[in-house]
This record gives structure tokens, C-alpha cells and sequence, in this order.
């Protein structure tokens, strides 16, 4: 019988090579699909009951356009922004999957032997498994609303975290499909974040606090305005309850201003519940009164409100309550026959026009449309506005002076970042052909930019000579005509608004 013997140890014989161990991607593979087996193997209490609908929910993107919508109808405008952007995010992630998450790693679904049967979807996904569309969807969502809104994110991330372990619970993705998913999705909620950026991303509005500012005690002294044809009822009166001391008039239109003269005889603070017409009349009484004023956005668009940082009753309710204030620029403009002031912005020319025709228009075939039609009834004018700039006489198609110079980031509007800055945000449209074109490069351009079309600057008063009558002005969205000479200044820090001290 022959020993063994190691035939390596023979003169001339070659060791074997040691064998390759497996790569980095075989050992992913492998822990992906041991993670797969241990959760398919595994009881989730309560969760054959939820988990298969709530992924089912998902499919098309169904489940977050029902979630956005419903935060839309809050009627708050952070849970409508946090509502687009995370539809914005969940349209770039889902975007990005179809191209080329899908494209790049052709990876089989995982076999549902180890998935009991009540677990597994009615119809199971046809397309490569790599990476989780529903995943993204669900973090690209819940990362959009959170960007915008804390306390809506967190209301939406245990949802998504659902739709994203569902893939997992249902058989339809290994584990490191839904990682890679929900991965991508946050990266598109960023992407997005990078064109658009978020309300807390701009600079907070305002010069330091001021002091000499009551504070409030359940709005005792407050004297609040309302114009009932504002549509924000429901802010009032939460505003109402959190400020049980103040007073409040409601009237329409017409009987503002009269209202807001009798509400300043007795009050130590001046409020305003409206649109940014009815917050100009009553800056104006503030003003001559010299009283502090509390502005309770109520109208379409809230431009003044907005950039304060004020955007439900809540943000009003902390300023009052602790008196904190700032004050801010009020632009003004006098002519022979029309003057006034302006809190957010002056215009001639195009959108002057713009807004007599909508309103022509808005009362046969509604307000959308209306704005259509007056756009192309403007833009087919062949006749700019004829003025005397700096002595110089100038056609152009429009004049805008800002109070404070507007800002963009990204694909933003325009937002002021400081709201005493002592200086007019002047942009001028010149006369010629395409109008069109011309206004719109004036409204992507940004502060001190200049081209053929357009050009801007900064100054803290503007003359405007040679105005024809009849000639119509816009400020804070009202509409009067004038005629002769147009001075165009400021009053710097003229004005005590209340303000919350943190935009949050």
C-alpha cells in the first residue's frame, strides 16, 4: 500500500495558484440577497394588512400627488411650497430612473419562493430591479416637503419609509435596490433644491429689530383692519383666537380707508388683513399716525407680507405677542396730478397696461385667461412709452422702480433680502422691435445688469419728465394716471412693521 505523498514537493512540480476570492460586487450581491431571504423569512406584525396596499398606492406616483395635493389645500403657502417641491423632486428622480437608473444595471427581480403568498403584489414589476423607482419616488418626496418644511417633513417621512420597505416586504426589491433608490431620491430633492432654492436658503429680510415697539399681550391694543373680500377667512380666525384682546373691523373695499382713520384714533398698533393694496393704504395711515403695523397677508399675491417672513397668523401672532419689529423703506412718487407711496414696487410702461386690460377682460372670461389675452393685447402695440430720462428722451417699453433692490436665486422670482436698504431698484425695457423678448430678458436679468434690451441700476431717486397725460402708473398693484414730471424717492426706515424675529 503506497503512502501519500504532496506531488508540489516533487523536484519540478508547480504549486497551484491560490483561487480568487469573490469580488466586492459578488459580496454585495450575496449580502443583498441574504438580507432579502431574512426579511422575506420574517413576521412584520399589522403589515399584510397596510404594506401591499400602501406599495400598490405608490405605483405611477399616485399615493404623493394625493399627499401634495392635500398639503396644497391647507391653504398655508409653506405647504404649498413644500407640496411643489417635493412633486418637483419626485418628477426628477422619477426622470432620472426611466433614463437611466433602469438602463445602467440590468438586475433581475428576486424569486418569491421565500415571500408568502399574502404578502406578494397581484401583478408583479416587469423592469430590471435596479435601483427601487418607488423608493426615490418616496424619499425624493418626503426630502422635497422637508426641505421646505420641518414640520410637514416629518409628518410625510414615516409614509415614505413605508412605500420603501414595502418593496422590500412584497418581494418586489432586494434591500440594496431600495438603498439605492431612496439615495438617488435624496439627491434629486437636492438637485432641485439647487435650482430653486428654499425660503430659509435667502437672507432674512429686514435691518436689526427695533426697540421702541409695544409688545402685545393677546393683541390688547391691536385694532385689525379686515377686508372681507380678501380670501384668507380661515387666518383671521385663528388669528382671532390667539389674540383675543385685539380688535377687529371687518369692511369691504371702499370703506378702508375711512375704517383704518377711525382704527388709528385709539390704537396703539395698526393691523391690516389683505392684499397688497389694502397693507398700502394702511402703511399710509400708519405712517401719518405713527404707529407700528401688523400685516396679515389676505391677498393673491403678498409680496410686502412675504418678504417679511410673514405668511400665516402664526408668524404675525409672534411678532405681536413679543413686540418685535423692523423698519423698513417707503418708496414714494409725485406728479402734478397723482402721488403716493409704494411699499413693494413702481411701474410704467407694459405692465400698467397690462393690468387695465385684465381687468377689462377678467369680468367677460375670468382672471386666467384674462391674463393672456391683455398680455397679447399689449405686446401687439407698436407705440412705446415716450419719456425724458436724465434729460434725455427715451422710448421705452417699461420703467420699473423696486423699493429695495430684488434679488434671485436660482430659478426664484425676485425677493428682497433687505427691506431698508435706502436705495430704488431701477430697471428700464427700451422701445423697439419685439417687445416680448425684451421684457422677458428684463425679467430674468438680476439687479445692475445691462444688455442691448435692457438695463439697471440702483439709485435712491429718479426723475421722469415729458409724460403724457392719461399715461397709466402701477404701484403695489393699483393703477392711476399721471402726467408732467415724475419724482421717484425714498423715505428710508420711515416705517415700524412687525416681523417675527426668526424665519423658520
Amino acid at each position: 500500500m503506497c503512502a501519500d505523498f504532496d506531488i508540489s514537493k516533487l523536484p519540478g512540480a508547480a504549486a497551484e495558484a491560490p483561487r480568487p476570492g469573490p469580488s466586492l460586487r459578488g459580496r454585495l450581491a450575496t449580502l443583498d440577497m441574504r438580507l432579502f431571504e431574512s426579511a422575506a423569512g420574517k413576521r412584520w406584525p399589522g403589515a399584510e394588512r397596510v404594506l401591499p396596499g400602501l406599495s400598490r398606492a405608490a405605483n405611477h406616483g399616485v399615493l404623493w400627488f394625493a399627499v401634495g395635493g392635500a398639503l396644497a389645500a391647507t391653504g398655508s403657502p409653506r405647504a404649498r411650497r413644500a407640496a411643489l417641491r417635493g412633486v418637483a423632486s419626485l418628477a426628477l428622480a422619477s426622470a432620472t430612473i426611466n433614463t437611466l437608473g433602469k438602463r445602467s444595471v440590468r438586475r433581475t427581480r428576486p424569486a418569491l419562493d421565500a415571500v408568502p403568498i399574502v404578502r406578494r403584489l397581484k401583478r408583479q414589476p416587469f423592469t430590471t430591479s435596479f435601483p427601487s423607482g418607488h423608493a426615490a419616488s418616496a424619499a425624493a418626496f418626503a426630502t422635497g416637503v422637508a426641505l421646505e418644511s420641518r414640520g410637514w417633513g416629518a409628518a410625510v417621512a414615516p409614509v415614505a419609509f413605508s412605500v420603501a420597505a414595502s418593496r422590500v416586504y412584497t418581494g418586489a426589491h432586494f434591500p440594496g435596490d431600495v438603498i439605492a433608490g431612496a439615495a438617488l431620491g435624496v439627491g434629486a430633492a437636492f438637485a432641485v433644491r439647487g435650482l430653486v432654492p428654499t425660503r430659509d436658503q435667502m437672507p432674512s429680510p429686514g435691518r436689526p429689530l427695533v426697540d421702541d415697539v409695544p409688545a402685545l399681550p393677546d393683541g390688547e391694543g391691536l385694532v385689525m383692519v379686515v377686508n372681507t373680500h380678501a380670501g384668507t377667512p380661515e387666518r383671521v380666525r385663528v388669528l382671532r383666537d390667539a389674540l383675543p384682546l385685539a380688535e377687529f373691523v371687518e369692511c369691504e373695499g371702499p370703506e378702508i380707508p375711512a375704517a383704518l382713520e377711525k382704527a388709528a384714533a385709539s390704537a396703539r398698533a395698526l393691523g391690516i388683513s389683505g392684499g397688497d393694496g389694502s397693507v398700502n393704504t394702511a402703511a399710509q395711515v400708519a405712517l401719518r399716525h405713527n404707529l407700528p403695523l401688523a400685516v396679515l397677508p389676505g391677498g393673491t399675491l403678498n409680496h410686502f407680507a412675504y418678504d417679511l417672513g410673514i405668511e400665516d397668523a402664526g408668524d404675525l401672532v409672534r411678532a405681536v405677542m413679543g413686540g418685535d419689529a423692523v423698519a423698513v423703506d417707503v418708496g414714494r412718487f409725485r406728479s402734478a396730478k397723482a402721488s403716493g407711496i409704494f411699499l413693494n414696487t413702481f411701474s410704467l410702461g407694459a405692465y400698467p397696461e397690462l393690468v387695465r386690460e385684465r381687468e377689462r377682460w377678467s369680468g367677460r372670461i375670468g382672471g386666467r385667461l384674462a391674463d393672456v389675452v391683455g398680455a397679447v393685447h399689449v405686446l401687439r402695440r407698436d407705440h412705446p412709452l415716450e419719456v425724458q430720462l436724465h434729460g434725455e428722451k427715451r422710448p421705452l417699453w417699461l420703467l420699473f422702480a423696486g423699493n429695495c433692490t430684488y434679488r434671485r436665486m436660482g430659478l426664484t422670482a425676485g425677493r428682497r433680502a433687505d427691506l431698508a436698504d435706502g436705495l430704488l431698484d431701477v430697471r428700464t425695457v427700451s422701445g423697439g422691435r419685439l417687445p416680448g423678448v425684451r421684457l422677458l430678458a428684463a425679467a430674468l436679468s438680476g439687479p445692475l445688469s445691462r444688455s442691448p434690451f435692457h438695463a439697471a441700476t440702483r439709485l435712491t431717486k429718479l426723475h421722469v419728465d415729458g409724460v403724457s397725460p392719461g399715461t397709466p402708473l402701477a404701484f403695489d398693484g393699483e393703477v392711476i394716471e399721471c402726467e408732467g414730471q415724475l419724482v421717484i424717492d425714498k423715505q428710508h426706515e420711515a416705517l415700524r412693521v412687525y416681523r417675527p424675529p426668526s424665519i423658520l
